[in-house]
């Protein structure tokens, strides 16, 4: 099996780094939320080591940490008299549990106190091997790559002094929208450049640990939230491949309802069929097709069995995996470069065409002459400083929803309509699990693999969301004996989830450090709508032979039969009372006709800066009701078109 981070890394111990009240602190929380079981051991020390270790890669983390621990600190002071480290159980106990049931702040807190130490502590080979799941894989050899690729691919490290290079486009990202951009150029003929913040990472580091995974290849080791009347993570990656080498593969089609709306509120001259030819390029590159059996497992099984006794249409989902053996791991790194992220299809293709990639350049600075983009410069910090400078005839910035609008808001551009950076929708997800007698071993099968179709005009996709047990004691709300019964029953679980067409709003504005600052507040609206999901997916389990179902919502830890459904039913619930993630940020720089009210043209041209582009999610105008990988790719790809014309 594979070598986690925190195993061969040797870390020292967390008594070198926290003080004695504070290790005593974690010691005593690790014992009570993690007692021992059947069969996994009880929390301790080693738990304590390994996650000190592992925040302490970031400093700011850890000082975070400590700060959130002092908070509970004050609160067993101030109770009882008594430091953390110095209650007996049944004090710390109830403290915890309080804070656990308690008003949303205190949550949130506990929430970010524990998750942390409980990933630990499972992030074992001893216990994934008294729950009966393998620990991690052994990455294998990383195939040879084509020379084109080698040739073509440079570190900004690796420069000898800085550079000033000359291309018709330079690209920023190589996630779904400059990777597919960057093809269709080189393809065309033109000299294109690529610049990726992140690094090329093949499968020969893809471990299958998704804390080593975090760290790796995503953005602030996956800690980018959303704050306004909740909390809400957007993880987000940051590597060649961009968010595609952590999502799930995933491929829809936007509904044609979504095209005509667009044309509606927007004026673009979108519909079904004019963007179906471009759906399907991508669809041919991406090799998308129907999940398997072996791929879906028998995770879809009880989802199409209890779909069919409520008669609710169901299908296996759409995915660009071929060939996938169903190791569930697409989000940390496909180990068997099956899933065609675009590190592996749509870069490569670039470079095969003639493009150049350069990797771990930040590009901090667009160049304007005359009121036309015509070029960038990226640099390298630390300790061998690099910039890199290209000059292009045609800009194209495709950084993510959360990093577009602050590069442009930086460089002053996209300005003229008050609209970049606003219009965030991120599609807030559910996930809910169920609990069968009969061993589902849904680790054997990928994470998103089936749907339940009903409801997709109500603005409610239901997609597969299993997660490893890592991932899921971080993520669990309840604590003690609860959680662990529920670790030692793993193979028992099926974990499925939702997201929602949202009709909320958010914002991205630049924060500390130039990180991105993210608001959002979930109206009353789309708090129905998840309340409803979380109903419909419950029944679904119910009828398809669920013990109980824990619906991972404040005041209900488990439904442990339907009828426990009507209190659900008549509940009052606040957005502070969903345990919500969300993965598709949308919209910051959105797409219309109009520049008084967007931020691109129908090209994708950014109104007022001729030659700069922008082809990432934040052109999406509103929520696509879907995943929005296809689409974003698609429009992409009709941008391609635009900019090659105006490049002659």
């Amino acid at each position: 099996m594979g070598t986690s981070v925190a195993e061969s890394a040797a870390p020292p111990s967390s008594a070198a780094i926290l003080s004695p009240r504070e290790r005593s602190a974690l010691l005593a929380i690790a014992r009570v939320i993690m007692p021992a079981g059947a069969l996994i051991p009880a929390a301790g020390e080693r738990a304590v080591d390994a996650m000190v270790a592992y925040l302490g890669r970031s400093p700011n983390v850890l000082r975070g940490y400590r700060t959130l621990l002092l908070g509970l600190e004050t609160a067993a002071r101030l109770r009882y008299g008594r430091s953390v480290g110095a209650l007996d159980d049944a004090k710390l106990a109830r403290l915890i549990e309080g804070w656990r049931t308690g008003d949303p702040a205190r949550r949130t807190l506990l929430r970010l106190i524990t998750a942390p130490l409980k990933a630990a502590h499972v992030d074992t080979p001893e216990v994934y091997a008294k729950i009966g799941i393998p620990w991690g894989v052994t990455p294998p050899p990383r195939p040879e790559l084509p020379r084109f690729v080698t040739e073509r691919t440079t570190r900004l490290a690796e420069l000898d002094s800085d550079e000033t290079l000359e291309c018709d486009t330079v690209v920023i990202g190589t996630g779904a929208g400059g990777a597919v951009v960057a093809k269709e150029l080189a393809e065309r003929g033109h000299a294109v450049i690529l610049l990726e913040d992140g690094e090329y990472h093949g499968r020969d580091v893809m471990n299958g640990h998704p804390l080593d995974m975090q760290r790796l290849l995503y953005r602030a080791m996956g800690a980018t939230v959303a704050v306004g009347n909740t909390t809400i993570p957007i993880p987000i990656g940051r590597a060649v491949g961009g968010t595609t080498i952590v999502n799930s593969g995933t491929c829809y089609r936007a509904p044609a309802r979504i095209f005509e709306e667009w044309r509606a509120r927007f004026g673009l001259d979108v519909s079904a069929d004019k963007m179906a030819p471009y759906y399907e390029r991508v669809e041919e590159v991406l090799g998308v097709a129907p999940a398997t059996r072996a791929q879906y497992g028998r995770t879809g099984d009880v989802i199409a069995r209890g779909c069919d006794a409520l008669g609710y249409k169901h299908a296996p989902l759409r995915r660009n995996a071929p060939g996938c053996d169903g190791q569930g791991l697409c989000c940390f790194g496909c180990p068997t470069d099956a899933k065609r992220s675009t590190n592996v299809s749509y870069v490569p293709l670039a470079l095969k065409a003639g493009a150049h990639l350069f990797t771990g350049a930040r590009v901090e600075q667009i160049l304007v002459e005359g009121g036309r983009a015509v070029g960038v410069v990226a640099r390298r910090h630390g300790p061998k400083p690099r910039t890199l400078t290209v000059r292009a005839r045609a800009v194209v910035v495709a950084c993510g929803s959360l990093l577009t609008p602050l590069l442009l808001e930086k460089n002053k551009l996209g300005l003229g309509s008050g609209q970049l950076g606003r219009n965030l929708s991120i599609h807030p997800a559910v996930a809910v699990v169920g609990f069968y007698d009969e061993q589902i071993d849904a680790h054997r099968s990928v994470p998103q693999g089936y749907a339940i179709e009903e409801f997709h005009d109500e603005g409610l996709l239901f997609e597969g969301a299993f997660a490893p047990p890592v991932v899921g004691a971080a993520s669990f709300p309840v604590l003690g004996k609860p959680l662990v019964d529920l670790l030692e029953a793993y193979r028992n679980l099926v974990c499925f989830g939702f997201m929602i067409e949202d009709t909320s709003r958010g914002r991205v504005r630049r924060g500390p450090g130039g990180a991105p600052l993210i608001t959002y507040w979930l109206n009353d609206h789309d708090a129905a709508r998840l309340k409803r999901g979380i109903e419909i997916l419950s029944r679904v389990y119910f009828a398809g032979g669920a013990r109980k179902v824990l619906p991972n919502v404040h005041g209900f830890d488990s439904f442990e039969s339907p009828a426990d459904l009507e209190r659900f039913r008549r509940a009052k619930l606040s957005a502070r009372d969903f345990d919500l993630t969300a993965y598709h940020p949308l919209g910051t720089a959105r797409m219309g006709r109009d520049p008084r009210t967007s931020v691109v043209d129908d090209d994708c041209q950014v109104h007022g800066t001729p030659g700069l582009y922008v082809t990432d999610g934040s052109v999406i105008p509103s929520s696509p009701a879907v995943n929005p990988q296809m689409t974003i790719m698609a429009l992409a790809t009709r941008a391609s078109e635009s900019i090659d014309r105006a490049l002659g």
